[in-house]
């Protein structure tokens, strides 16, 4: 589709047309791409990525808390326990990403924000009080339901406001930023496990009490977030839309761009998209984007969930690395996630999207293979063990954040938020939920020997996701969503 061809009319007559037949004309897709980098732009990644922080702090301090769980008198929870309560999160992301995600296309990503983040603060809390596994287990459930809300509302609004010759490194900045939450997880898990500073039993609930009270901070940062314009246009509602661009324009360039120098497109306003298109749209008419987005979104959670959630097992039980002193060899792997998407992901708008999926995809599994083959052999301390995790996390790292870069920007926007939900539930269903409760039974056997062959098969899912990616994956660089997605409501 090229937008440049399509007749230009103006808004105001596009106003009254709407009146009528609830057909709107409008340049807002591609004056929000014309703008340059700005403040605005800077507070959207800053109110958008602490979600990111916070979801990274609460994986962390779950890893990270691992032996203190273990060594706590009154949970006492085994290896399984601590690989069930790990599932029974993903699966409340799973469930949370599918409901939200629904809501989000159906009433906005502007309320979804902080309906989800209210679910988070209080399951976050509520898990500070926990009393027994299937209290704990049920508390991460509901506050995997809030950051998997999270995930669809607020990779809707990082492809529809930020210009598209941004897009790919803002989304993988954005989806990185968990891993400065990774590293305050593991800081707080130092000094809040060191038995000399405060209590077994009650540093672990002072850990998840610091992730609720930082969720707090967000609810005002949400304020600077608009609703989507493009949303708002197609679901009935352009004078909103039109209102927040010319705001956006005036805080960017000082004054509002000129209509008949924007590009144009005509949409059919609707209130819903009803599930039916939904389940067709996805499935028929975008099947091959599908099956890309489901491999990329599996083999990414298997690969991180099954590794991160049991990463403090692996040093205390393997290396005999005591379970107030997993938080020293958190923050270099942190590091190397950061830096990743940090790093590369420039390289994504450039080189394009295709052939960074392929390399982070690829390396990354090939990296996993060689050094759990270095595992299973004794052949890492758990400094070296630390070191070839960090260098296979800064490619595997972007390569995780690119699933949702890739599920969020190629499909029409009334499914966007959906879209996400439903490859995320799915790759995570697949790959995450049973991802930790493998490697925990695996780890529990005590055999170097059987995770390895854990790790093989996250390499292996990697590999084949990298293949799928080289043959399907779309280039989507630097294009408007319109063009690589034509929206359902789009006229002719």
């Amino acid at each position: 589709m090229d937008l440049q061809q399509t007749p230009a009319l103006k808004f105001g007559s596009a106003v009254s047309a709407a009146a009528h037949d609830r057909v709107v004309e409008t340049s807002i897709p591609s004056r929000l791409d014309a703008l340059p980098w700005s403040g605005f732009h800077t507070r959207v990644v800053l109110a958008l990525g602490i979600t990111w922080i916070l979801d990274g702090l609460e994986v962390t301090l779950a890893g990270a808390l691992s032996g203190a769980l273990k060594q706590s008198p009154v949970l006492r929870f085994s290896n399984f326990d601590l690989g069930i309560a790990n599932s029974a999160y993903l699966a409340g992301a799973v469930l949370g990403a599918l409901g939200f995600g629904w809501l989000t296309d159906r009433i906005g990503r502007k309320k979804l924000f902080f309906i989800t983040l209210a679910v988070y603060l209080s399951a976050t809390a509520a898990t500070a009080l926990s009393w027994n596994i299937a209290s704990y287990a049920l508390f991460r459930f509901l506050t995997g339901a809030g950051i998997g809300g999270e995930y669809t509302a607020i990779n809707s609004t990082i492809q529809e406001l930020v210009p598209a010759r941004y897009r790919g490194w803002t989304d993988l900045v954005i989806n990185g930023s968990f891993w400065i939450g990774a590293a305050m997880g593991a800081v707080s898990a130092i000094i809040l496990l060191d038995p000399a500073v405060i209590g077994p039993d009650l540093g672990w609930r002072l850990a998840y009490l610091i992730g609720a009270t930082i969720g707090l901070v967000v609810l005002f940062m949400r304020m600077w977030i608009p609703e989507s314009p493009r949303w708002l246009m197609i679901h009935g509602r352009p004078d909103e839309a039109h209102a927040i661009v010319d705001d956006i324009e005036r805080s960017v360039i000082g004054h509002q761009q000129g209509e008949a120098a924007s590009a144009k497109i005509r949409l059919k306003m609707r209130d819903h998209t009803p599930l039916g298109e939904v389940v067709h749209t996805l499935f028929s008419v975008y099947r091959q984007r599908a099956l890309v987005g489901l491999v990329l979104m599996s083999a990414q959670a298997f690969f991180y969930n099954a590794i991160f959630f049991t990463f403090a097992l692996v040093l205390t039980d393997f290396y005999g690395i005591s379970a107030d002193g997993v938080g020293w060899y958190i923050l270099p792997f942190a590091a190397g996630n950061f830096l990743g998407p940090l790093l590369l992901g420039r390289l994504f708008d450039t080189l394009g999207r295709r052939t960074m999926i392929v390399l982070t995809y690829g390396v990354s599994g090939v990296l996993l293979a060689v050094s759990g083959y270095l595992f299973s052999i004794g052949a890492l301390s758990a400094q070296g063990q630390t070191i070839a995790w960090m260098v296979i996390f800064f490619f595997a790292s972007p390569a995780a954040s690119a699933a949702y870069l890739t599920v969020s920007e190629t499909f029409p926007l009334e499914v966007r938020a959906l879209a996400i939900a439903v490859f995320y539930a799915i790759g995570t269903g697949i790959g995450g939920v049973v991802g930790p409760a493998l490697f925990g039974a695996l780890i529990d056997t005590g055999s170097r020997t059987s995770v390895f062959a854990g790790y093989l098969l996250g390499s292996a899912l990697m590999i084949a996701a990298a293949i799928v990616a080289w043959r399907y994956a779309v280039a989507a660089e630097r294009k408007p969503l319109e063009q690589i997605a034509r929206p359902l409501a789009y006229m002719e």
